[in-house]
C-alpha cells in the first residue's frame, strides 16, 4: 500500500481470513539482482533452485514448516519483529499460506499439500528471504496481546514484553478483574499465579483514563482497552500515516467509543487537566550507532518511529519531564527504552529506576509514580533545556 491509501476494518477482515495465494515461483515476482538483499544471481538461482526441488519432493505441513526453518537460516534471515524464533515465523508462512490458523492442531501438521498450496508456501518463503521483507509487511498481519493487527510500512511492526503487563492488568499496582490473565505457574504447579514484574503492590482500583504515548498502529491501545473495558484510552502519536493505521485497527476491533486516537506531537495537544490514572509509552529509542547497523529487515520500519537522537532518549527526556502535568496522584507511567536502558542509567544516576521482569523474555522497561516524577523534575528539567540548547 502506498502512504496514501488506508485498508479498511472490512478489507482487513477480508486480509486477514481469505489471503489471496502468494504469487507462484514461475509467477511475475521480479527481484532487482543489482540492489537486491541476496545480491548475486548464483545465489537467487540456488534459493529458487532448493524451492523446486521442496515443491518436487515435500508433501506435507510439517515438512514445508521444518523446510521453511532450514532456509531462514541458511540465508541468515533476521527473525526479531515480532517474534524472535525461526520456528514460529516459519509456522506463520505456511499456515498462513494455507488460510489456517497459526497455532493450529498438531493433527493436521501431517495433512498433504495440493501442488497450487506448495506455490503458495514457497511463493511467500522466496519473497520473505529475497527481498528481507518482514513477514507482518508481506501479509499486513500482525499479533499482540492475542489480537490480529493491521499493519504496513508507515507503522512498526508490534513487539513489545509490555504485553505482558497488560494480560495481567499490571497486577499488582491495580486491582484486576476476571480479564487479568495470570503467566505463572505456582508452586504445585496445578494453578496460574501472577508473574512477579517487579511492580509496586499498591491494588489501586482500576484506571479510568489511559494514555497510549507513541501508539503507532493502537496495538497497545487496543490492547489496554481490551483488558480495562471501562477505561477511556487516549491514543497519540505524531505521524498521521501511523494513525491511519491505527484508526483501521480501532475500527476492526470494534473500539471506537473507547480508543480516541489524537495526532499530537507527544503531549502538545492534550489538555492537562486530563489526569490519566496510567501512561504507557513505547517511543522511539534506538540509539544513532544500533540505527547505523541496522539488520536489513529493520530498514523497512519507518525510521523516525525507531531513531532518538545520539543515546536513544531524546524523547523519553521529554516524556519523563512533561508526564507529572497529566498523570494523576496515584498514576503510574511505564515506559519501554529497550537498549537504550544502560544509557538512561546513566543520564539519571540518582534515580532508582523500577526495571521489570518478564516471564517471556524482553528488558528495558521501567516503572515510575507521580511523586517520583515530580521528586526529579529539576534533573528531567535539565536534559529537555539540554536538548532544546542542541537544536
Amino acid at each position: 500500500m502506498s502512504e496514501d491509501q488506508t485498508m479498511s476494518a472490512e478489507e482487513f477482515q477480508n486480509q486477514y481470513f481469505n489471503d489471496d495465494e502468494s504469487e507462484g515461483l514461475d509467477g511475475e515476482m521480479e527481484y532487482d539482482l543489482e540492489t537486491g538483499l541476496l545480491g548475486e544471481h548464483d545465489e537467487l538461482a540456488n534459493l529458487q533452485a532448493e524451492l523446486n526441488e521442496a515443491r518436487e519432493q515435500l508433501v506435507s505441513i510439517r515438512d514445508f514448516i521444518r523446510f521453511s526453518v532450514t532456509q531462514l537460516r541458511n540465508y541468515d534471515v533476521v527473525v526479531a519483529q515480532g517474534t524472535t524464533d525461526e520456528f514460529a515465523e516459519a509456522s506463520a508462512i505456511v499456515l498462513h499460506s494455507l488460510s489456517l490458523d497459526w497455532s493450529a492442531n498438531e493433527q493436521i501438521l501431517d495433512c498433504r499439500l495440493t501442488t497450487s498450496e506448495k506455490q503458495a508456501v514457497l511463493g511467500l518463503l522466496e519473497e520473505r528471504i529475497a527481498e528481507r521483507k518482514p513477514l507482518s509487511y508481506l501479509i499486513n498481519l500482525s499479533y499482540f496481546c492475542d489480537l490480529p493487527f493491521y499493519v504496513d510500512e508507515r507503522v512498526l511492526i508490534p513487539r513489545s514484553p509490555i504485553a505482558e503487563l497488560i494480560r495481567q492488568q499490571f497486577h499488582p499496582y491495580f486491582d484486576v478483574t476476571e480479564l487479568a490473565k495470570p503467566l505463572g505457574v505456582s508452586p504445585n504447579e496445578k494453578s496460574a499465579v501472577f508473574y512477579d514484574h517487579g511492580l509496586d503492590v499498591k491494588q489501586l482500583s482500576q484506571p479510568e483514563r489511559i494514555l497510549d504515548l507513541c501508539t503507532g498502529s493502537g496495538c497497545i491501545a487496543i490492547a489496554l482497552a481490551t483488558r480495562f473495558v471501562d477505561a477511556l484510552v487516549d491514543a497519540i502519536d505524531i505521524d498521521k500515516g501511523a494513525l491511519d493505521v491505527a484508526m483501521v485497527n480501532v475500527d476492526h476491533h470494534d473500539l471506537g467509543h473507547q480508543v480516541n486516537v489524537i495526532e499530537s506531537d507527544l503531549f502538545a495537544k492534550i489538555p492537562a487537566e486530563n489526569q490519566y490514572e496510567l501512561i504507557v509509552t513505547n517511543p522511539p529509542y534506538v540509539d544513532a550507532a544500533i540505527m547505523a547497523d541496522l539488520p536489513p529487515e529493520f530498514l523497512y520500519e519507518p525510521e523516525h518511529a525507531l531513531a532518538a537522537g545520539q543515546d536513544g532518549l531524546d524523547l523519553v527526556h521529554r516524556i519523563l519531564f512533561e508526564a507529572p502535568d497529566y498523570l494523576s496522584p496515584d498514576g503510574l507511567l511505564v515506559c519501554e527504552v529497550g537498549d537504550s536502558e544502560w544509557a538512561l542509567k546513566q543520564a539519571y544516576p540518582e534515580i532508582q529506576f523500577d526495571w521489570l521482569k518478564f516471564a517471556h523474555g524482553g528488558h528495558g522497561v521501567f516503572a515510575i509514580t507521580y511523586d517520583e516524577l515530580v521528586a526529579n523534575r529539576q534533573l528531567f528539567a535539565a536534559y529537555v533545556q539540554l536538548l532544546d540548547s542542541m537544536q
